[in-house]
């Protein structure tokens, strides 16, 4: 059992007792909704199922003030003139006689999820939760939250299990200011949040809210704001904000030694502080990104380049020539309750309707993840899930195809080909999320594999090649394939869909490439099937070929072959196996920064390449109104 689900139907008791429109939306039926859909969606019964015990008072300290608690604990004992008056001295908020008991339920579903994920029992997890938490402070409750729920998971995390830090990624409409506050000054925890703030004038109408708030003293650089301006943000805005601020901030952090001060940075220059833009967006290949989403981005780039190297070093610099908007034409100040978050609340809805929707026609492949192996490796240590594949593709087949290349002929390549063949057959037909194979004939058994791959039903391939491996000459150049070449110093566009990057011998350059170069191709040409071959001569170390194909398992929904050298350890196979099957990689060691090489040829290929892939214009492109 991999992922756990935290929830307890006792958290629905707590209901607004009095007429409050700015407090009606919080309601049992957020919950219960959201349960329901797991259900239909065939969600729940997949997942580790806990039912969430309350936190103890002790556990509400680690972030609350004793006063605070106490006050809470003694709503139960109110009558509803008295909780009514309570309320009022908060900002949009509610107590019940149950709110301290559903409240203590939240909280503790948390730390009970970080007790399943940190000692083994689940890989991951999801806490269904009310009431909510990320708005309460250490002595108010705000915005429907009275216990800072992710908050005290966090500090539960750092006392009971000694982890040192922790990532928070607060995906919301509004800005969880009360985390904020409470971490502001720590280095240990990186905040991150993008949120609905429109210069201002959407709740909690909070100058901190904004870009330029990246913490205090030892914390700076660790309060991460992205705040979007307009409304309407789709998925090409938040995978361009994932690509460039929130992977490489956190890979950075993550890599990065405690107690080590962070290296002086160069600061990027800052977007025009009073150029504001309307949303105009423009087509391009792939899904649309939005004007305004590109300036938030560029805000927070500039905001927080001084504090990490990664932001620099992608060779993109936040320059924007950006029209004005009226301020008669921005929006008027909304509050949590108002018609247009209640407008907002029920367009997300039909976004989650839609994608469970999508998940439930979807079907788990049977096996999750498949290795085939030229030779038996018994010292390999792999999970009992994880298939050990002997089956090979029928004799015909394999021999139709070996007939291309004469090293498939010889006898251990054409028995690795026929296992390469049975488990990419396996991918395509679903019957097999991810797998790997080794081979002796890395190039020959690639261009086989690829081409087999386009007439079996995958209509776009994303190729990623290290090593002495070269694209075929006569690979048809329809737009079904993209071809990139991770080696050697050679940096060039041969074509928008043929491409080759140095690998680098630093942390941060390789993260650099990684995500200012390979993750935007990849998500911007959304591949069906990717494929990952190591060659000779690969290069790459073993933490480095797992965090790449790890990452590549999003793009194409998790239909991913990798080809490994038959020369490569037995290691490299296994850690490769485990990523696949959902483990996390292991770490990269200690931040380096990219050398002025790799950031040049960054640039360069970025340079070369930016016109036709939406997903590298951080900058906006010349000539955009």
């Amino acid at each position: 059992m991999r992922t756990a689900l935290v929830y307890h139907e006792e958290m629905t008791a707590a209901r607004l007792l009095w007429d409050d429109p700015e407090c009606e939306i919080e309601r049992p039926e957020r919950l219960t909704a959201a349960v329901e859909r797991l259900q239909q969606g065939g969600l729940e019964q997949r997942c580790l199922q806990l039912a969430a015990r309350e936190a103890s008072e002790a556990e509400l300290g680690l972030v609350h003030s004793p006063e605070y608690v106490s006050l809470m604990r003694g709503t139960q004992a109110l009558s509803t003139e008295e909780l009514q008056a309570l309320s009022g001295q908060y900002d949009a908020v509610y107590f019940h006689p149950s709110t301290f008991h559903c409240a203590r339920l939240a909280a503790g579903a948390a730390l009970q999820l970080v007790d399943a994920v940190l000692t083994g029992t689940a890989h991951n997890g999801l806490a269904l939760v009310r009431p909510p938490g990320h708005h309460s402070q250490r002595a108010a409750a705000n915005g429907f939250c009275v216990f800072n729920n992710v908050a005290i998971a966090a500090r539960y995390a750092q006392k009971r299990h000694g982890v040192h830090r922790i990532l928070i990624v607060d995906w919301d409409v509004h800005h969880g200011q009360g985390i904020q506050y409470i971490f502001e000054d720590d280095p240990s925890v990186l905040y991150f949040s993008w949120h609905r703030y429109e210069h201002g004038r959407f709740w909690p109408y909070l100058r901190e809210s904004d870009a330029d708030a990246v913490g205090l003293g030892p914390g700076r650089g660790f309060t991460v704001n992205l705040p979007w301006n307009q409304v309407g943000m789709g998925n090409a805005d938040y995978m361009a904000a994932f690509l460039h601020v929130l992977l490489p901030v956190a890979f950075e952090a993550l890599t990065r030694q405690l107690g080590i001060p962070r290296g002086r940075c160069r600061p990027l220059p800052s977007a025009s502080p009073t150029s504001r833009s309307c949303c105009k967006c423009w087509p391009a290949a792939g899904s649309v990104l939005c004007w305004s989403a590109l300036e938030s981005i560029q805000s927070v780039r500039a905001a927080q380049a001084p504090h990490w190297t990664s932001l620099w070093q992608q060779g993109s610099t936040p320059t924007l020539s950006l029209s004005t908007c009226s301020p008669e034409r921005r929006p008027s100040p909304v509050s949590p309750g108002g018609p247009k978050c209640k407008a907002a609340e029920a367009q997300t809805s039909a976004v989650l309707s839609s994608l469970l929707d999508r998940l439930h026609l979807c079907a788990t492949p049977p096996v999750r993840t498949a290795i085939a192996l030229t030779a038996p490796a018994a010292a390999m240590v792999l999970p009992p899930d994880i298939l050990r594949q002997e089956e090979s593709a029928p004799r015909e087949e394999t021999q139709a195809w070996a007939r291309l290349h004469e090293a498939l002929t010889q006898d251990t390549a054409f028995t690795a080909l026929g296992k390469v063949l049975h488990l990419l057959n396996g991918i395509l037909d679903g019957q097999v999320s991810s797998g790997i194979a080794t081979t002796p004939a890395a190039a020959s058994t690639l261009e086989v594999v690829l081409r087999q791959g386009l007439s079996h039903g995958a209509q776009r391939v994303f190729c990623v090649a290290l090593g002495q491996l070269d694209r075929p000459p006569d690979l048809a150049n329809d737009g079904r394939t993209l071809w990139l070449n991770i080696r050697g110093k050679e940096a060039a566009a041969l074509s928008t869909l043929h491409v080759s990057v140095p690998l680098s011998g630093t942390t941060g350059g390789f993260l650099s490439c990684i995500l200012a170069l390979v993750l935007p191709l990849a998500y911007g040409f959304q591949p069906d099937l990717v494929l990952v071959a190591l060659g000779p001569a690969h290069g790459l170390q073993d933490p480095q070929a797992a965090l790449l194909a790890a990452l590549l398992r999003g793009p194409a929904g998790g239909r991913v072959l990798v080809l490994v050298e038959q020369e490569s350890t037995c290691q490299l196979v296994g850690v490769l196996a485990r990523v696949l099957h959902g483990d996390p990689p292991p770490s990269l060691g200690p931040f380096s920064v990219a050398s002025p090489d790799d950031v040049q040829a960054l640039v360069h290929l970025r340079g070369q390449l930016e016109a036709q892939w939406e997903m590298l214009q951080v900058a906006a492109p010349s000539g955009v109104p």
